[in-house]
């Protein structure tokens, strides 16, 4: 079992050497992110110590290879557990006073999570999430209970400079009970808490215009939060509504969420990324693969680096070659297959892009102003033993190198 919860980020900047690329590709307050791995996606290696992940209780072949973490909407009825606490602080600026002070915020909710249920080629729609039920528990946050709920004026502590943090509760053994739940498959989210800072203030999108400089976003912060919640990371990609930094305050993160362009909000590089994470099957012959391997120029410039023959944690992007725009980026550097465990390799994949189109792609190093203390816990979840876990059995372990950023952009067609 893996708790997850979020980090600040921080700035730095620096460019020397060159890579080739081969292909056929806040410091305003920081927003959260689920410590797990745009799109760069969450992701969890099974306990290789527990007897339910190896055969005869899990019939399948163990592997060591990291897995998406994400909700189950495979089972029949399975819905997506969803609360929200209706105490409100004085930091949460509304239009309306009293109920319709409830509502409003409530409104919001709804369409933070409708932008994510409104994503083209995902099996996440509006049909696999439960109703949003409302609670006054003063502890309606809590990672032990197997519920899923958004608090804006619970006690929880906070890291300087973040506006909200998510905290999961991810399976990492087949079989798992957790808070009455049994997990279906390594990965699983059995439990997610969105955490809102009491001590800033935010503002539904009515209210925001009456306060320009001094709140934040309450749509913009939420949906970031719910990327979390639903399996996200942080990304690269500064449109992306994963970017590791808040808008400024009295701003909104792209177009609002409405009836014409209900997830407008997100980004190419978003959708792209819960494509990935919750497919749909149906969609699969309008989405294609761009994948290849980030080596340096130089081999020998990762002499003394055992068992690594590419550059890892590259920020790896696809552009579309006709518009510019950006349609997906991940973080690339490894590849695994059968039992794993990882192999740094230099390798990257990006899923799920619209096919019958040109694409260029570039990679550039983690050195500002996404860095890769951004993405740490990301980084972390290739591999096993985590940082601070011990005794962990050979031949599934394996160590992860530090993020290499001693390279340049080069783009290929």
């Amino acid at each position: 079992m893996k708790q997850r919860r979020s980090s600040p980020g921080t700035r730095s900047s620096a460019r020397r050497g060159l890579a080739l690329l081969t292909s056929f590709v806040l410091l305003f307050p920081g927003m959260g992110a689920i410590p797990v791995c745009a799109y760069t996606l969450n992701r969890v290696v099974a306990d290789a110590r527990d007897p339910r992940n190896l055969p005869p209780l899990n019939p399948n072949p163990y592997s060591s290879c990291p897995l998406l973490t994400r909700f189950d909407l495979n089972a029949g009825g399975n819905l997506v557990d969803r609360r929200w606490n209706t105490t409100l602080g004085a930091n949460i600026l509304t239009v309306n006073a009293g109920t319709a002070r409830t509502s409003e915020v409530e409104q919001s909710i709804l369409a933070s999570f409708n932008a994510w249920a409104s994503v083209t080629g995902s099996a996440l729609r509006p049909a696999t999430l439960g109703s949003l039920t409302p609670t006054t528990s003063p502890g309606a946050c809590n990672s032990a209970d197997g519920q899923n709920t958004i608090c804006f004026a619970q006690t929880a502590t906070f890291a300087p400079g973040v506006l909200a943090f998510t905290s999961t509760i991810t399976s990492d053994i087949r079989g798992e009970v957790y808070a009455g739940q049994t997990a279906a498959f390594v990965g699983e989210h059995l439990d997610a808490d969105i955490y809102f800072n009491p001590g800033i203030g935010f503002a539904t999108p009515g209210a925001l215009p009456a306060s320009p400089t001094s709140v934040f976003d309450l749509e913009s912060v939420l949906i970031h939060e719910l990327g979390h919640f639903f399996g996200f990371g942080h990304s690269g990609v500064w449109r992306a509504i994963m970017y590791p930094f808040a808008p400024q305050q009295g701003t909104f993160t792209g177009e609002r969420p409405s009836g014409a362009v209900p997830d407008g909000p997100l980004a190419e590089d978003d959708r792209a990324g819960l494509r990935v994470l919750y497919p749909d099957p149906l969609d699969a012959v309008n989405v294609g693969v761009i994948s290849g391997r980030v080596l340096p120029a130089n081999p020998f410039s990762l002499a003394g680096q055992s068992g690594v023959t590419g550059i890892f944690g590259a920020h790896v992007v696809a552009v579309d070659g006709a518009t510019g725009a950006v349609m997906a980026s991940t973080i690339g550097g490894w590849s695994c297959s059968g039992t794993g465990p990882v192999q740094f390799d230099g390798s990257y994949v990006l899923e799920r892009l619209p096919v019958n189109r040109t694409y260029q792609v570039y990679a550039e190093p983690l050195d500002g102003p996404v860095t890769q203390g951004n993405l740490a816990f990301s980084l972390d979840a290739v591999c096993r033993p985590y940082p601070g876990e011990t005794n962990y059995p050979p031949p599934f372990a394996c160590t992860r190198p530090a993020a290499n950023t001693n390279f340049t952009t080069r783009v290929k067609p």
